[in-house]
């Protein structure tokens, strides 16, 4: 007679290896977006036209005031292990030395310089509260949440400031308003070329 032994000890570097081999081998629709999100594999939808309206305005924004060795990326993952998340931020401000030194389809998020989401009707909370909670977790120095369907109205809210999982709230306004993307960025972002809706 033979017996299988199983152990029961939770490894969670182990856990973060399956969740990573799952999340690389989803096979999704072309566009859609594929993220751990708190230790869930998440499939979203292709963004609409307006969401990459506003991701592209504030793209070419942020490409007049950046370092040479610095890039924005549209689909690099931003991997928050101790939150066991892996996301892919609508726009990913990473030196260049990291994205080239780094094997495979993501980055630590601490990395970022900064991270941008634009809310999507169907993932809205994702944005606003875990991956909010993984970028402070990963130290992301700021945060700026484009948030179409907040539920006072379309609103811009910039984070910095992370500690634990948690960031303090710099600047927030409504569509039209004016922000301004502090140091090393110190850039004014014109809100009102956003559109409602």
């Amino acid at each position: 007679m033979s017996a299988l032994t199983v152990d029961h000890t939770p490894d969670p570097g182990r856990e973060w290896d399956d969740l990573v081999r799952i999340w690389e081998q989803t096979d999704a629709p072309e566009g859609c977006k594929v993220e751990i999100i708190e230790g869930i594999v998440t499939v979203s939808p292709p963004p609409d036209n307006i969401h990459n309206f506003i991701a592209d305005k504030v793209q070419r924004r942020l490409y007049a005031v950046l370092p040479e060795d610095w890039g924005i990326y549209q689909t690099l993952g931003a991997a928050v292990p101790s939150r066991k998340g892996l996301y892919i931020p609508d726009l990913a401000v990473v030196p260049d030395a990291v994205v080239c030194g780094e094997p495979g389809h993501y980055v630590p998020a601490a990395a970022a310089e900064m991270v941008v989401e634009i809310t999507s009707k169907s993932n809205a909370s994702h944005d606003r509260i875990a991956k909010a909670a993984g970028y402070a977790r990963a130290g992301v120095p700021l945060y700026l949440l484009v948030d179409r369907w907040a539920p006072g109205g379309p609103t811009i809210t910039l984070y910095g400031e992370p500690a634990g999982d948690v960031y303090r709230v710099l600047q927030a306004v409504k569509f039209g308003d004016g922000l301004v993307i502090p140091a090393p960025f110190d850039l004014p972002l014109d809100t009102g070329i956003f559109p409602v809706g």
